[in-house]
Parts: structure tokens; C-alpha cells; sequence
């Protein structure tokens, strides 16, 4: 879509503008792209920032038998996401079931 308002863009300017002003007009237009195009590249090679996983304000958890229950997070063992909870809910856990209400990283 975007190469197409492109072409569009510079039909018209040819078509409008004389032959001289449509030359003046797309030297400026590529220096413009060509600027932009190092502004992306740029901003493309720079390290990623990665947002972090919040829970606030959850409910409690009840486990029972062989369940699980989490009012916080759950992640796999290896993430290293920034990771934060706060006011979780009760974690009840009876007959042998597993409840946490905070940050768990367990294998998957």
C-alpha cells in the first residue's frame, strides 16, 4: 500500500509540476526516503526493550488433590522477564494440591 501512494505521489508530481520541478521534487523526496531509511534501520538495530508482567488486585486460589492454583504469575523456568505482583489474592491449597499467590517459574 505504501509503494502504491508512492507511485502515486510521483505520477502526480510529473503530472502536475513541470519536467524541471518534478526533478527538484523527487531528489528531495529520495533524500527524504533515503533519511528515513536510515532512521528505521537504526531503530531496528537497537536492543529490543522488553516490558514487564505485572499482577495486581487478583482473586484468591483454591487447590485440592493434584491441582494447581496461581494468583500471581505463572512462567516457564527460563523467562527472564521482568516480573512483579502485588495485593494477590489468598492461595488455599488442601489433599495435596499447590497454590501460590506470587511469582512461580517451574518447568514446562
Amino acid at each position: 500500500m505504501l509503494l502504491i501512494t508512492g507511485l502515486l505521489i510521483a505520477a502526480l508530481a510529473f503530472v502536475v509540476l513541470r519536467w524541471d520541478s518534478a526533478g527538484r521534487f523527487a531528489t528531495a523526496a529520495s533524500a527524504l526516503a533515503g533519511i528515513a531509511g536510515v532512521g528505521v534501520a537504526l531503530w531496528a538495530a537497537l536492543p529490543a526493550v522488553r516490558s514487564g508482567v505485572r499482577a495486581r488486585g487478583t482473586g484468591a486460589t483454591r487447590a485440592r488433590g493434584s491441582g494447581y492454583a496461581n494468583s500471581g504469575i505463572d512462567a516457564p523456568a527460563g523467562d527472564t522477564t521482568p516480573m512483579e505482583v502485588s495485593r494477590t489474592g489468598d492461595a488455599t491449597a488442601a489433599d495435596g494440591g499447590q497454590a501460590i499467590s506470587g511469582i512461580v517459574r517451574r518447568p514446562r
